[in-house]
């Protein structure tokens, strides 16, 4: 069996690729016979990373930038025609195509219609045409206004194989837009499934997710305040725990975050504050794995403190954040990231670090039941697509 893996991969968005890991060790645990390929928008780190056959999503990312408008308007024209071609081949050759969790159906973070929305929708109308199942698994979404982007999210969920979400939120806002969501089933985040790393916590450590945060579609005209605001209150609190004598070790969930972790770096010295390159959301765990205590913003950031049974404290760009800290018995400790506030955050910080011996044994029992939720939907996916097990191991053991 052929089995095809689509997304936003291997472009510098850990969580996008913690995602695909899990998908991976599935595949390669209880299908260890498929043939696999990608399609994706960092065809060489997925290939390179994974050892999974790829090709590149957009043939105009690797196209000189450097011409006039008009011109990178034709080539930008020619290159769509060219990606829907090599998306409908790509999609003929596979007997599935999977694309693995991730917010794909969120534009919570500034996102434009004719890039990744149409892709989805060409991959799932292409695989409607070849009798390709296309499976959109544990995936996130939200109530999208913009019209032509929803027409694309709507019928790309609509013509796909098979749907699962990864809360109640992203079920129901796809449902809201139209997507007869009602056999959907709700599975907890892929990520519950990662391995936790095996380190040394340090006494006094904190771990703090920096974010280039300009706010969502929605709030572009706003988006140089809302950075400002979210910059200035997120070095402030920085401020704050390093004159308390806390070490605080620096995350990130893109490649795009470590321009605002320069900017923090430079004000401290090295001791005090620290940043260790990060590449995948294994990297990221690993750091927060050392930390008592997070503070974050990316999604994955605060995903990963909560799996690891962290104190958390989410500064959150999107409701996401909000349910998955109230899910797991922390939602008194959020604020909205488009008006971060410093005094706030400091006592939200104050609190939940008293409250360490309570939170933790709570967080581990919640993260426990959800990866052990995930072990079935494998078994829903497998069958749902007619891929015959070969194996019942747990994906990671």
């Amino acid at each position: 069996m052929k089995v095809g893996l689509f997304g936003l991969l291997g472009a510098g968005n850990m969580g996008n690729d913690g995602s695909l890991e899990v998908v991976l060790a599935y595949l390669r645990t209880h299908h260890p016979s498929a043939e696999l390929s990608a399609l994706c928008s960092g065809s060489d780190v997925v290939e390179a990373r994974y050892g999974v056959p790829s090709l590149p999503l957009y043939s105009y990312y690797t196209r000189d930038r450097d011409p006039s408008l008009p011109a990178r308007v034709a080539l930008k024209s020619v290159a769509k025609f060219r990606d829907a071609a090599q998306v409908l081949r790509w999609v003929r050759r596979n007997d599935v195509v999977i694309v693995p969790g991730a917010g794909v159906l969120e534009n919570t973070l500034p996102l434009r219609a004719w890039g990744f929305p149409l892709s989805m929708f060409l991959l799932s109308l292409f695989g409607r045409l070849t009798g390709t199942k296309v499976a959109f698994v544990n995936v996130g979404s939200n109530v999208i206004k913009q019209r032509m982007m929803r027409f694309f999210i709507r019928w790309a969920t609509r013509l796909a194989h098979y749907r699962s979400f990864r809360d109640a939120l992203s079920r129901d806002a796809l449902a809201t837009m139209g997507v007869d969501t009602a056999r959907d089933e709700i599975y907890p985040d892929l990520v519950f499934s990662l391995p936790a790393p095996d380190v040394t916590v340090e006494s006094g450590t904190v771990a703090v997710g920096l974010m280039d945060f300009h706010g969502s579609n929605d709030d572009r005209a706003s988006a140089d305040d809302i950075h400002r605001t979210y910059v200035d209150g997120m070095r402030r609190f920085v401020r704050f725990l390093v004159d308390g004598g806390h070490h605080v070790r620096l995350l990130i969930g893109d490649e795009v975050d470590e321009v605002i972790v320069r900017q923090v770096l430079d004000e401290h010295p090295s001791d005090a504050v620290t940043y260790e390159p990060i590449a995948t959301l294994g990297d990221v765990m690993t750091q927060i794995a050392k930390a008592e205590v997070v503070v974050g913003t990316r999604y994955h950031n605060v995903l990963c403190a909560l799996k690891l049974a962290k104190p958390t404290i989410s500064v959150s760009y999107s409701a996401k954040n909000d349910r998955i800290m109230a899910d797991m018995g922390l939602g008194e400790y959020t604020q909205d990231a488009r008006a971060v506030d410093a005094d706030r955050l400091i006592e939200q910080f104050t609190a939940v670090a008293a409250a360490v011996d309570r939170i933790t044994p709570m967080l581990a029992e919640h993260s426990a039941r959800k990866t052990a939720l995930l072990t079935r939907q494998f078994e829903v996916l497998s069958a749902s697509l007619g891929m015959p097990a070969t194996t019942t191991k747990e994906v990671f053991s």
